[in-house]
């Protein structure tokens, strides 16, 4: 059994209220993206008033921020790293990543999202980046500092090659279907991530 630290909830977002709204927000956003989802969409999916909407969050860019926020809490937990030898942590770690895809197709919708906005709403992505990409490289490169038996040069350039290998091939095998252009079996990603920096 793999042992991993406790990861605390955001409790800056709460109420069933709340949650109506972000579960709204979420659909409508995923449904007509960010310039075609109003305020008015988001309290009629989520079955609250548009008043109700704007006294927890000021206005639609809030909303997606506090969106993203609690997708970052969420990822948080399912993105723990492991208080065990790297060879088991870092495999832990990117088969839980990988599993984003087979098992919350509906993150990967909303990164499609954020990045097909990216252009038009640069500040929303830097929320998104800020909010999951930076704690996900900071907690790897903490834990990969922390190993000395695996000697390191720069353990946040290593973080970030292992996560951005694992993003890419996220992105070319399932958000842009790639499969059949380019397809690798996952393990055999993992295993080159591991033979790399285990050897290292």
């Amino acid at each position: 059994m793999v042992k991993t630290k406790p990861i605390e909830p955001d409790a800056s977002i709460g109420g069933d209220k709340s949650e109506q709204i972000l579960q709204g927000a979420m659909q409508e956003f995923l449904t007509h993206g960010y310039a075609g989802t109003s305020m008015d969409k988001v309290a009629k999916t989520g079955g609250v008033s548009k008043a109700t909407v704007y006294s927890y969050f000021q206005d639609k860019e809030g909303l997606f921020a506090a969106l993203i926020q609690r997708l970052a809490a969420e990822k948080l937990v399912y993105f723990p790293v492991p208080e065990t030898e790297p060879a088991i942590a870092l495999r832990f770690i990117a088969t839980t990543i990988l599993d984003q895809a087979s098992h919350e197709p509906h993150f990967l919708t909303f990164v499609r999202l954020v990045i097909a906005e990216s252009g038009r709403f640069p500040q929303l992505a830097q929320i998104f980046v800020k909010n999951l990409a930076k704690p996900g490289i900071e907690r790897l490169t903490q834990y990969l500092a922390s190993r000395p038996e695996l000697k390191l040069p720069d353990p946040e350039a290593t973080a970030r090659i292992f996560i951005g290998s694992l993003v890419y091939y996220q992105l070319t095998q399932d958000m842009m279907h790639g499969k059949e252009i380019l397809p690798m079996e996952r393990d055999r990603l993992i295993d080159g991530l591991l033979q790399l920096i285990l050897r290292s």
